[in-house]
């Protein structure tokens, strides 16, 4: 099953984690990443604006676990991913993903957030304490990340 949210509340990991296992006695493995705004030292900030492109967002995420699914046997996958004005500390995103084996889901579990931070249409804009912003930039290190599961089938 796959099951995904873009949202502007906030989430449950304890709750996205018990939907992974849900009573499936199949389950032998339970991989999950949370990813949350965090500070910078250099330039700190007052917030994140996240923004998507509605329906092609999902679409995006949708087909990314799809793939995920054709390379490991896997049972469930939960992806949500936040957007609206967040504040360093808070969560933006959870991807958790069951399987029988523990090596499908850490496997999974990377890919997907190695291809969401590449290919989903997310954009973010930090908002700085001194007043200044500016839209985040692709990082090569993301790219190279994402790219070396193309290396891998």
């Amino acid at each position: 099953m796959i099951s995904i949210s873009v949202q502007i509340e906030d989430f449950d990991v304890g709750r996205e984690y018990r939907q992974l296992q849900a009573g499936n006695t199949e389950v032998g493995g339970i991989a999950v990443f949370t990813g949350l705004v965090r500070d910078l030292a250099d330039n700190p900030l007052a917030a994140m604006q996240l923004e998507h492109y509605p329906g092609m967002t999902e679409a995006s995420l949708q087909q990314t676990a799809a793939q995920a699914t054709a390379r490991w046997p896997l049972i469930d996958i939960r992806i949500v991913h936040r957007i609206g004005k967040l504040t360093p500390g808070e969560q933006i995103v959870f991807v958790g993903v069951s399987s029988a084996h523990r090596a499908a889901a850490f496997g999974a579990c990377e890919f997907i957030m190695d291809v969401l931070k590449t290919s989903a249409p997310f954009w973010k804009k930090e908002l700085h304490r001194d007043g200044r912003g500016h839209w985040v930039e692709a990082k090569d290190s993301d790219q190279q990340r994402a790219e070396r599961w193309n290396n891998e089938d």
